[in-house]
């Protein structure tokens, strides 16, 4: 069967998450239901993560099988008229080998959180942006977030509800910078643990404030104890921003 790889841009806001579940509407539901619309049968998609409730894809990648061997055009403008109304777009659609697997074939995922400070509230960048009402100081939260590169065991930022086998992962980069009034933390990784992000930022933002200092940060890392997290982030500025595959993986067979 014909397989596509997707990617996918979508505003996290009206879902509960990339995952389909019986507690809301899902990004994978509303993908699955525009494939079953552009060709009879039941389809899955399958996606290279699973973000949070109101986290954004600038370009999550997904993958799905159709029975027929459709041009990628047609794939990408058919998906994208059954999405309406739906804040969801497929940017394209590549067709790849099927030993291709959005998951388990990715080889690095980025992300990008905002954060934006100022006292004004935000009109353009509401649900869209975490706005912190201080100042930060961006510099001090760059510094402190290097001591993250490497592999660690992150159980202080790890969700409690993680299903993760270990709370030992490997952040390839990651910094902050300041731009005007947006603050951006960018980070990669080939996989993170649940809410790993989230709450690095959350703890970097005490950082930003003055309430923790530089080795206040890392001691909490080497602490390895959810309770020295700071406040979490909320999902509204965190967004999935690549998946990245081994060179001449995902090209057309």
């Amino acid at each position: 069967m014909p397989r596509y790889l997707l990617t996918i841009e979508y505003d996290g806001g009206p879902f509960v998450g990339w995952q389909r579940q019986d507690n809301g509407l899902a990004v994978q539901e509303v993908m699955e239901r525009a494939a079953d619309a552009l060709e009879d049968g039941r389809h899955e998609v399958y996606g290279a993560g699973r973000t949070d409730s109101g986290v954004h894809a600038l370009a999550m990648t997904a993958h799905v099988d159709f029975a027929k061997d459709w041009p990628e055009e047609v794939v990408r403008d058919a998906l994208n008229h059954h999405l309406k109304p739906h804040p969801v777009a497929v940017l394209s659609a590549r067709r790849v080998s099927d030993e291709v697997h959005a998951r388990f074939s990715a080889i690095r995922r980025g992300y990008v959180y905002r954060m934006i400070d100022r006292r004004a509230p935000l009109a353009l960048e509401a649900g869209r942006a975490w706005q912190v009402r201080v100042k930060l100081d961006a510099d001090a939260m760059h510094e402190a977030a290097q001591c993250l590169v490497g592999t660690h065991d992150f159980t202080t930022f790890r969700d409690a509800q993680c299903q993760a086998d270990s709370p030992v992962k490997s952040l390839d980069a990651i910094s902050v910078a300041r731009h005007g009034e947006l603050i951006e933390l960018k980070v990669e990784a080939i996989s993170f643990l649940h809410r790993q992000i989230r709450s690095i930022t959350g703890s970097l933002v005490e950082v930003g404030r003055g309430r923790w200092s530089v080795d206040d940060f890392r001691d909490a890392l080497e602490a390895a104890d959810r309770t020295r997290c700071g406040p979490v982030a909320p999902p509204e500025g965190l967004y999935l921003a690549f998946v990245r595959y081994p060179a001449g993986a995902v090209e057309n067979p």
